[in-house]
Order: C-alpha cells, then structure tokens, then sequence
C-alpha cells in the first residue's frame, strides 16, 4: 500500500522543478508509505509517490516507467498471477513480481478495459505522455480525493496532501457545513467536504482532459437470477470466502489477523491458520481491549457480553499467538486529534481514534493483515437489516436523527439549508442506484435497497476508518469479504437464504459450519469494542468545557455555544451515527470538528 498524489496542467508547461509543495504532499503521504519514496516530472505533468512495500520489495518502486508509460499506485491485486499470464499471453515482457508492473501493463494492452479483469483494492493514475487516466476499485477500498484549480487537476490519496498544495484552499462553504452535521463522520460520495474537493467513487475511471476529470461507472452492482439451492448458495458462499481470505494472504512479508472473537474476523483467523500452518509458519491475531473496560462493561441489547471469553476460545481453538493492546483512556483521547491528521476531516471519534492506536502498536511487530470490515454490510448483520421497523422507515437507518443533528447549528446558518431536504435527495439517489429484477418480493426488493446505502454509505464510513488510521502507521489492512466475488454473488441472493435461522448473518454462519467453536459460530453480534470507562466522558466534557470557554475557538462560528453545552449534561444516549456513536462520541466529533477547522486554518464562507 502507498500514497499517490500528482498534478496535471492543462498546458504542456514545464513540471522539472520539485517545489515545495510537491515535496509537502510528498512529506503528508509519508506515513502511507515510509519505505520508499520518489517523483516522476514531465511536461505538463509531476506524479508523486510514497511506498509501503509488500510484494517485490526491492524492485516494485514507483514513480514506474514501461515504454513511455508511467503509473503511481496504491493498492494491492489479488489476481496477479492471472492477469500476468493473460498479458504474458499477447507478448508482455515483465522484469519484476510487482503488482504495480502488472496494473501498468494491462493499461498498455487493453487501455481502461484492463479494470475488467482486476480483482483488487487500488486507486492509481498513468501518464501516457499526453494525457493523465485515473481509476477507484469496485467498492472503494483505497481512497482517491481530486481538485480542479483553474487549468490544474491536482490529486492525492488524503486530502490533507491536497490541502499542502497552494492552488487548494481549506473553505467550508454551506455544502461542507451541512455534510459535516447533517451527515458526518458520512460522507456524499464524490464529496471531499472542503469546498472544491473532491473523491472519484468507488468502480470510476476517466480521463482528465483540459485540468478536468471525466469519470465513468465501470462497474455496477447488479441483480441476477438466483437458481442454487440454499444447500449449494451455502457451498458457494463458503468457497468464495476462503478462496478471497486465501488470495488476500499473498504476500512477501508476514501477515496477521485483527481478531475481536466475533464471527467475521474468527472465519479469517481460522482460514489464515491452516493456511499459514501448510506453509509450516504460525498465525499471530492482535486484539484490542480497554482500561477497566470489565470493570464498568454492562451487558445490553447491541452488546451482550465482552469479547475476551470469545478471543480466548479462537486462540485456544486455533493453537496461534495473540497479542492483547489495551487502550487507556488519555492515549485515546490524544488519538482523536491524531485521528484528524490521519483523516485530514473529522470522523468516528473515538470509533477511529482507537483504531489508530491500535495499528500503532500492532504495527511494531507486523505491517500487513487482514480484517473482518464489510462482511455486515454484504450478510445482513446491522440490526437495521433485521427490524422491520427500522428497515422500512425512509432515510439512512444509522442516522435518523436529522432534527438533532440541525439543532447544534447557529440560527443564521439554519436559516440558509432545510435539513430534511438535504438528507433526503441523498437517500432518494442512493436507493434509486440498487438495481432489482422484476418479480422480487416487497421484502427482497427493500433488502437491495438497505445493501445499496450501506455499500455506498456506511461501508464507505468504516472503510475510510480501516484505510486511513491503519496507514497512518504505514500498516496495511486487507478487507476479504469486500471482495468483488462474494459482493456480487451475495447480491443476488435471496433475503430468505441471508436470514437463515432468524440470525444475523445466518446465511454466513452455515456457511462457516466446522471453521469455528459452535459457541463463537453462533454468538450474537457484538459492535466493534469500545471504551466504557467513565473516565473518557469526563476526559472529553473537559475538553469541551475549555473550546467552548475559549471565544476564539473556531467551531464557534458554525456551531450553537448553549447547545454544545446541553451536550455536557446530556443525560441519555442520544445516537449520532448508529449506536457506535452516541453522546460521549458526540462530544469527541465536536471536538474533532473544532481542532479540524483551527489545524487547516479553515475558512468559512456561506
């Protein structure tokens, strides 16, 4: 995994000279990859590179060149044998294992057609000594965020490294204020928040021509006639997710498993044991806990029980190494900040910050692994998937909380924007993108419905969640069951199939039959784990209390004084972003908020 950025003009004009914004993006891309790094400059064109390396450590550098051709890309193909021995096939000459060579020569052979055959996660762009090509995977793994600046088209892989170019200004206009409380830690695809930035979606690719960017959808998630048995979907759906966790654990440096003992990263774990154990080498998981976290855990509807009992079971099950990172509440804290330079926009507050810290320490013994991000959002395993009340009700099931979210604005800024009219057209677009067959029942029809929004919302939340704080350590984390395969096979398959049992991801639990204890199979969905220390609420109202004591504190020219001070004695947890975020990460967001507008010096403008 690397990081990318560049700048294309519009004229042929001269780009030999490395000014210092270049080596400014350069440097905020560092922590993407801090293995190599390197600069490619032509007319009218400078690519610049920043390198994690995995696979042909010593000759998969970048900026790389073939035959006038030129490539900087992040990402990882996971069927790179495959589209080598294609290109092999209609005479290519490769001089190194590196995917990146592959990518870059199936685009000289086949042009943007080559996207037909990969099977990965990548943001990457090529230089043909004329015009620039650019292009996002399927389901929008690795980040891809664009500015058009006058005759410039300037890119990079976060929009902090944008933001280090002096052609892009940090503004928030109406739109980014509005994304910020009306949908946030989400985001509009294509929106990058800041005012003129932007982020190619997910299955795009184009062309930029004139400093502008002409995209295209290459690839749409489509329903297809499903006649397997619910005997042979349950095969398929076991093959298709070992082979992707099989094909995810290529690599030419040690791999691990993020394990929490839910379900999805319990599968991973088990796959990635016997695999790792054919090739005579041990499998080492990393789970997370926090400070005193048993002695204030209460057990509740979203959260049963505590996860140590079950990654002890996995550990003992498997016969591998694990490794315990407990979190204490003032590293955690520190994340949130750390988080927004991780971002270079608020996110998940403490959702994202502990993650953060959780790569940090993971990433002093290993720097690839694989994660069980995305198997909720493609089985069924949201609660909002399996209420009916909650799944039929029009609007984002994660945040139906439009009103509350309204009421922290200034009266002069609410004014200006009707919330509801806003939330709305995003949610009437989204739904308007699944694509069903005619004769599906009520029931499976809304079912494409809530795996189009979550696909295009949610996922994308947690994704940028995984990428970004996992990077910011230079670790790479691997997502199996985003794996283009399972997602289109998945999507076609009957409601009645996915909900086997009445269970949350039931469909995925049959399929995983003798792969897992019965206990870890069968056990309820647990959130990600966070912290239930009292200490971090009080650590954050703390902090709160001194923004909103301080006139000068930016958040306070959007955002209503007595109403983030309701916030301080908010005495039920009212839901932010789905029952990950209710009102201590609510206090954390607004600070996120506010450190966000005074690192970027940003400019509000309405």
């Amino acid at each position: 995994m690397c990081g990318i950025a560049g700048e294309v003009l519009a004229s042929l004009k001269k780009q030999s000279r490395l000014e210092d914004c270049y080596l400014a993006m350069q440097k905020e891309l560092a922590w993407r990859g801090p293995d190599q790094d390197g600069f490619y400059s032509d007319e009218g064109v400078m690519l610049i590179h920043t390198r994690l390396a995995v696979i042909d450590v010593e000759n998969g550098l970048q900026p790389m060149t073939r035959d006038g051709f030129t490539i900087v890309y992040n990402g990882e193909l996971y069927n790179t044998d495959d589209v080598r021995d294609l290109l092999k096939a209609r005479g290519a000459v490769f001089t190194t294992s590196s995917d990146t060579e592959v990518v870059l020569r199936a685009y000289m052979e086949l042009g943007e057609a080559c996207l037909e055959l990969f099977n990965g996660i990548y943001a990457f762009a090529v230089w043909d000594g004329e015009k620039l090509f650019v292009a996002r995977d399927r389901m929008g793994v690795k980040p891809f965020f664009y500015a058009e600046a006058g005759e410039s088209f300037i890119f990079a892989s976060s929009v902090s490294a944008l933001l280090r170019h002096p052609k892009v200004e940090p503004i928030a206009d109406l739109n980014a204020i509005e994304e910020l409380f009306l949908l946030g830690p989400g985001r509009t695809p294509g929106c990058g928040v800041f005012k003129g930035i932007k982020e190619l979606p997910p299955a795009c690719c184009g062309y930029v021509e004139d400093g502008k960017l002409k995209y295209r959808e290459y690839w749409l998630l489509r329903q297809h006639e499903h006649r397997d048995s619910f005997e042979d979907t349950v095969l398929r759906t076991r093959e298709l997710v070992i082979n992707a966790i099989k094909r995810q654990l290529v690599s030419d440096i040690p791999v691990f498993t993020f394990l929490s003992g839910g379900l999805d990263s319990s599968i991973i774990s088990s796959v990635a044991a016997k695999e790792l154990a054919k090739q005579g080498k041990e499998l080492h998981t990393y789970s997370v806990d926090y400070v005193d976290n048993g002695k204030y855990f209460v057990p509740g509807k979203f959260q049963p029980g505590s996860d140590e009992e079950y990654i002890n079971k996995m550990n003992d099950y498997l016969g591998v190494t694990n490794h315990r990172v407990l979190i204490d509440t003032p590293e955690l804290v520190k994340g949130l900040f750390e988080a927004v330079d991780a971002r270079g926009l608020p996110g998940m507050a403490d959702v994202d910050s502990s993650m953060l810290v959780f790569a940090r320490e993971i990433k002093k013994g290993y720097s690839v692994g694989l994660s069980g991000e995305c198997a909720d959002e493609i089985f069924g395993g949201y609660p909002w998937y399996r209420d009916e009340t909650i799944r039929m009700a029009a609007g984002f099931p994660w945040s139906q909380s439009t009103d509350y979210r309204y009421s922290f604005l200034k009266p002069d800024i609410k004014a200006m924007i009707d919330p509801h009219a806003f939330v709305d057209k995003r949610y009437e677009d989204t739904i308007a993108r699944a694509h069903k067959l005619a004769g599906n029942s009520p029931t499976d029809d809304r079912m494409k419905e809530m795996t189009r929004l979550n696909l295009d919302w949610f996922m994308q939340t947690l994704l940028g969640r995984k990428d970004f704080m996992t990077m910011y350590s230079g670790l790479e984390a691997r997502v199996p069951f985003c794996d283009v395969s399972i997602v289109e096979y998945m999507y076609s398959v009957p409601w009645d199939y996915m909900n086997y049992q009445g269970r949350e991801k039931g469909l995925l639990r049959k399929a995983a039959e003798g792969l897992l204890p019965e206990d870890v199979l069968w056990r309820k969905k647990s959130p990600y784990p966070k912290t239930h220390n009292p200490g971090y609420m009080k650590a954050v109202s703390g902090l709160l209390k001194e923004v909103l004591e301080d006139g000068s504190s930016p958040i306070l020219e959007i955002a209503e004084k007595s109403e983030l001070e309701g916030l301080l004695s908010a005495n039920k947890p009212q839901p932010w972003f789905g029952q990950l975020m209710t009102t201590p990460q609510t206090i954390a967001y607004m600070l996120q908020i506010n450190y966000w507008m005074k690192k970027y010096g940003v400019k509000v403008e309405l």
